[in-house]
């Protein structure tokens, strides 16, 4: 059996997994294709070595700064993390930040076209010249789906979803649906968690405030000076590492980073809610993952299927 947490950012995921892995003999895979990286930590959300050390995780710190993370080198983590809790007989419990990720382990992938190095250009290029919005209307011409969830900002991400609308003839999201081959051997049971946005905004306010407290600057800074070829990778892309870097390079303030960061994560919270809310047979609780209430029913829901699905 295999249980997947859904949820955005900030909805207490890593909590009701540390619960269930706890009681249940679990241990945890990350399903983020941010956690994948090392030295990018506390913007991240990666779990603290406290939580680390109570419960094995997996699938953290796997990728070096300058290395591309893709669905498909996920999956192939994934797999082989999972043959291993099969075979030492453990749960395991992933922590879905990336729906993508999800869906390329549990449903296969598509046979997609190999990239055109000379279209890649062009593209670049265009997004130089009329910048990244107009990239981000050019997929939300060929494919409203794609475009919706993945941000205006995510450069690398548009470009190869243009590339394969492009390359292909026909949207990423159709191409995505064909030629997959599907998890096997595993029952999968898939809790979401939606709490009132109201109550989720105001947590994603707080806990901005308690990384930028934890050294969130300090670790940007410490990135930057480490590696000066880091500025250009992927994870400088992520949501509040643009933004601190720019801090240090003085082109932002930091109340002016902090607000920005803010306002990102509301916008991408609702695009995770938006790809979650797709998902099929979710059982879904309107409230974070911490909550002691949910938790135990959540546990009692988890335990009855885990003898269901059991052999028998």
């Amino acid at each position: 059996m295999l249980i997947a947490i859904l949820g955005p950012t900030a909805s207490g995921k890593s909590a009701l997994a540390l619960h269930l892995a706890k009681e249940l003999d679990g241990e945890i895979l990350a399903c983020d294709s941010t956690q994948l990286y090392r030295g990018f930590d506390i913007g991240t959300g990666k779990p603290t070595r406290a939580e680390r050390a109570s419960v094995p995780h997996h699938l953290l710190d796997v990728l070096d700064p300058a290395e591309e993370s893709t669905a498909g080198g996920y999956r192939e983590l994934a797999l082989n993390v999972l043959g291993d809790l099969r075979e030492r007989t453990k749960l395991p419990v992933l922590t879905v930040g990336t729906g993508l990720y999800l869906r390329a382990l549990l449903e296969g992938l598509a046979d997609l076209p190999q990239r055109s190095e000379e279209l890649r250009a062009r593209l670049r290029r265009s997004t130089v010249k009329h910048g990244q919005e107009h990239l981000h209307k050019l997929l939300t011409r060929l494919d409203p789906a794609s475009a919706e969830r993945i941000a205006p900002a995510d450069v690398q991400k548009l470009i190869r979803a243009v590339e394969v609308c492009l390359l292909a003839r026909r949207p990423l999201t159709e191409v995505h649906e064909e030629g997959r081959t599907p998890l096997q051997g595993w029952h999968v049971l898939k809790i979401g968690l939606e709490p009132p946005r109201a109550e989720l905004y105001e947590r994603i306010h707080r806990r901005i405030d308690a990384m930028l407290a934890a050294g969130w600057q300090d670790e940007v800074a410490h990135l930057l000076s480490n590696s000066n070829h880091l500025t250009g990778s992927k994870p400088f892309d992520f949501l509040g590492y643009r933004e601190l870097a720019a801090v240090q390079r003085h082109e932002l303030t930091l109340d002016a980073a902090r607000a920005s960061i803010q306002q990102c994560t509301r916008h991408y919270a609702k695009r995770q809610q938006t790809w979650f809310r797709r998902e099929k047979n979710v059982l879904w609780f309107t409230t974070f993952g911490d909550n002691p209430e949910a938790q135990r029913q959540i546990l009692r829901i988890v335990r009855e299927a885990k003898s269901q699905a059991a052999p028998k």
